[in-house]
């Protein structure tokens, strides 16, 4: 049976680090497909379960010097804290080693003292940078962490070698350049974990909508007693009271508020984008029928206290689902990372190799022979490249940036399915959109036995903000057909109080997916929006299928974006997120590789050749290193403050 998982990665720290996770993935038996969200440190994996497991993929990325959590009693954010305390307690070790060594300079015997400190530093602080490399290394991988290692170890033996020979008194030693690598390195990792869970929040505050506890009725006790929300099973009675969160998905059995006897008010915003609060009841009729309303998970009884028999618990909830869908699109990729991904795969290598290049260059330029004089601006040089050149800034431009903007997405009540909707999205310029259920709605309070007597202006009514929303629609450049299979005055008529130029009357199914196929034909990239089965061939073949979440089922399996609420402003929204998005993925990818152009030739030394005394030297190189990733990771978190 094929399976679908996210899974929590542990020791990734640059793209080449998840391009080796990914690749390693993919290559197991069994496994269908394996994308590697480097900021949200997850993989996302498809797999037989008859011909794999989890504990087979764990010990294949183990192999390589990364872990996978797959363990039920380790949970991702354990974990994380756990790693987190244990990276400021390196950081800060580093640092006062980093005083140490520049704090012994001018006493007798410096340069031994400072050989002891810069040796507890790379054993203590900067460990796993080698343990990591070696099992890379194994397997002909290179990552961050080789870049890291290479250029700490050079200047650290370099810097043996001259104290422990005889030629240190004509020799300058570096043993401040390995110390202050690693510990700009490990800041920078802090850096980026801290902007990185900035990035998560829109999950937090998803996680944040289920409650920790229950209160259930026993069979035993009148009374409902506090329970782990994780014991409660389907067909349990809860009760949930005034302020709090509903803890499962659940058919109301008893409900009351001081309204009303026989109701209780629940705010379903946060799942619907509803701000109005939803009645919620049981009763029987007189005929003996029973009616009673559903209730979802996360959200918050406003008024009143209700009884409910839950229907889905834990994972199955509608909350649980949203949860996933939210955090599978942002473990996905988008087109435009897959240039990222081919970089990654080629850069270590690359950078290596200007490394040696520089390193040579320095000890036989200009004269063609060898210059021992000039040895140790030559390990400098290359030392600084090898620290420059980090491919973080790089591996991190698309996915903080898709994080953030997938995360913006679902605050607004839109759930994008992956990170290729997102990017689509922004390429839209025909919108193709069903009319009843998606335009219009049906007229409350009215008495639908008598429907068909009434004029079609009373039959049904516009959405809220619907022609505010074609006409943002309209003014970003995009062109909107109406599909109804109503008939042509009233489609008419609606389209008109829409404000939709285009549109036709009594369609079928398959007139709507002509429709789409036509517009294609003709160059267009198309949008289909709708809420019915008789829209699912439409939305399927669409360029970017878009179904309204009050909708049945088959139009959000089928289509790629669900619009949560009734409000189609989201429609335009999630126009507007898809440009912007892009449009700082490209930013962050523009920054990332002018940030290396720029530095590298610095780092090597290359000014000097034009007669100008200008150079990087390994320390400023390790903190641009570490600027270069935070900056990519903070201009995708402008995206969350943006409307």
């Amino acid at each position: 049976m094929i399976q679908k998982q996210t899974i929590p990665v542990v020791g990734m720290a640059c793209s080449s680090c998840s391009a080796h996770v990914e690749r390693t993935l993919s290559e197991q038996p069994g496994v269908v497909a394996a994308s590697v969200n480097l900021a949200m440190r997850t993989a996302l994996v498809e797999y037989n379960d008859a011909l794999t497991s989890l504990e087979k993929l764990k010990a294949a990325i183990n192999d390589i010097g990364f872990d996978l959590i797959i363990e039920q009693d380790r949970s991702a954010e354990e974990m994380e804290r756990r790693e987190l305390r244990i990276l400021i307690r390196k950081m800060l070790l580093a640092w006062g080693f980093v005083l140490g060594v520049h704090g012994v300079q001018g006493v007798q015997g410096a340069q031994e003292m400072q050989l002891i400190l810069a040796l507890g530093c790379l054993l203590v602080c900067g460990r796993q940078f080698y343990i990591s490399a070696w099992k890379q290394l194994r397997h002909g991988m290179a990552s961050m962490d080789t870049l890291v290692c290479f250029s700490t170890a050079i200047s650290f033996l370099y810097s043996t070698v001259v104290t422990l020979s005889t030629l240190h008194p004509h020799l300058s030693t570096y043993f401040d350049a390995p110390v202050m690598i690693i510990a700009f390195v490990l800041t920078g990792r802090w850096l980026e974990e801290r902007a990185k869970n900035a990035t998560a929040s829109s999950i937090r505050t998803l996680m944040g909508l289920q409650p920790k506890t229950a209160r259930i009725y026993k069979k035993d006790s009148p009374q409902p007693s506090s329970v782990p929300l994780s014991t409660v099973s389907i067909g349990d009675i809860l009760e949930v009271r005034a302020g709090e969160k509903i803890p499962v998905d659940g058919r109301v059995t008893w409900a009351t508020s001081f309204m009303t006897e026989d109701a209780a008010y629940v705010d379903e915003s946060m799942i619907t984008g509803e701000p109005t609060p939803v009645a919620k009841s049981s009763y029987t009729s007189s005929v003996g029928s029973s009616t009673s309303s559903s209730v979802l998970a996360g959200t918050i009884v406003q008024q009143g206290t209700l009884r409910l028999r839950a229907t889905e618990v834990g994972k199955k909830t509608a909350l649980a689902q949203i949860i996933q869908m939210v955090q599978q699109a942002q473990g996905s990729k988008a087109p435009v990372q897959r240039v990222a991904d081919r970089m990654a795969a080629i850069f270590v290598p690359v950078v290596s190799l200007i490394a040696l290049v520089t390193f040579l260059a320095w000890c036989f330029l200009p004269t063609f022979s060898f210059q021992p004089t000039h040895l140790p601006q030559a390990i400098v040089s290359a030392v600084a490249v090898l620290v420059v050149a980090c491919p973080c800034a790089m591996g991190l431009a698309t996915p903080t940036a898709l994080m953030v903007g997938i995360g913006k997405a679902a605050e607004k009540n839109i759930l994008m399915k992956d990170a290729t909707a997102l990017e689509q999205l922004r390429k839209i310029d025909t919108i193709v959109i069903d009319k009843t259920g998606t335009l219009t709605i049906p007229n409350q309070q009215i008495d639908f036995t008598q429907a068909d007597n009434l004029p079609f202006e009373q039959r049904e009514q516009l959405k809220p903000h619907a022609r505010e929303a074609m006409t943002a629609l309209r003014d970003a450049g995009i062109e909107i057909y109406m599909m109804s299979g109503d008939r042509d005055d009233a489609a008419s008529y609606w389209a008109g109080q829409a404000g939709i130029s285009h549109y036709r009357s009594q369609v079928m199914p398959q007139d709507k997916e002509n429709l789409v196929r036509q517009l294609q034909a003709e160059g267009k990239k198309v949008a289909m929006v709708g809420d019915g089965i008789n829209d699912s061939q439409a939305l399927a073949l669409a360029d970017v299928g878009i179904a309204i979440g009050t909708g049945t089922d088959v139009a959000m399996d089928v289509a790629q974006v669900t619009l949560m609420g009734s409000d189609l402003q989201s429609l335009p929204d999630a126009v507007r997120l898809s440009h912007r998005t892009v449009s700082m993925i490209r930013q962050n990818l523009f920054w990332a590789f002018i940030y290396n152009i720029v530095c590298i030739p610095l780092a090597a030394g290359l000014p000097h050749a034009f007669g100008i005394d200008l150079q990087l030297t390994p320390m400023w190189a390790s903190a641009l290193m570490a600027c270069s990733s935070l900056s990519v990771i903070l201009n995708s978190l402008r995206l969350k403050f943006m409307n």
